[in-house]
């Protein structure tokens, strides 16, 4: 089930892949502005952010999940179930993988999943940093999730296509509603705190929704 507050009645676009793919610099790069943390070390983003998003005039949620891994540690398997939680909710699905370290087993893994869920699915080959590398994004086809797009995330390159192909790809736009709906006077919460003092869990609360991954581990 969907729940995403006063955006609820936009279509999903779910980012997944592998950790340290570069999800989060595409999110950035589809949204317009940094509101996810980008860093060099896997697993920086753990739960699944809900961010507004705009292309030629079509808005959409984009969902930035946590990096996929087939894994028992506690973690680590609870960020991906978050990342399964949003391809179920998505219309539709952006794998990225990384052309520097090549298709993986997790890559494969994950498209395997995508496969079944039945959405359009859109496959992204990042770090495509200059012309060099382009040729090497097809090994990306063996993963069978259709022609790769060439993105390099951090510099803005190819993006663009991308969002064209997700803007095909999405829903048709549901009839406007008549204005002074309930929406109106909706207003926003922070919860702030130092580590592990709880927030996961009281947001989870407040939500009615598992939305963030609460662990131990500050």
């Amino acid at each position: 089930m969907k729940d995403f507050g006063a955006s609820s009645d936009l279509p999903v676009v779910a980012i997944v892949g592998r950790p340290n793919v570069g999800k989060s610099t595409l999110v950035n790069r589809f949204i317009g502005r940094r509101a996810t943390i980008v860093e060099e070390m896997p697993g920086v983003t753990r739960d699944r952010k809900s961010l507004d998003a705009e292309w030629n005039g079509r808005r959409f949620i984009v969902l930035d999940t946590g990096g996929w891994i087939d894994t028992d540690e506690p973690l680590a398997h609870q960020v991906s179930l978050q990342a399964e939680r949003a391809i179920r909710e998505a219309d539709v699905l952006v794998m990225v993988v990384d052309v520097m370290v090549g298709v993986l087993e997790q890559d494969s893994a994950i498209a395997r999943i995508l496969q079944r869920a039945g959405k359009p699915v859109l496959l992204v080959v990042n770090k495509v940093d200059d012309e060099k590398r382009e040729l090497e994004i097809w090994t990306a086809s063996s993963l069978g999730l259709g022609v790769p797009f060439p993105v390099s995330a951090i510099h803005g390159r190819g993006s663009g296509d991308v969002l064209d192909a997700v803007v095909a790809e999405l829903p048709p736009e549901p009839e406007v509603p008549d204005a002074g709906g309930p929406d109106d006077h909706l207003f926003a919460i922070a919860i702030v705190g130092r580590p592990n003092v709880g927030k996961s869990t009281l947001f989870n609360r407040i939500v009615g929704d598992e939305r963030s991954v609460v662990h131990d581990m500050p």
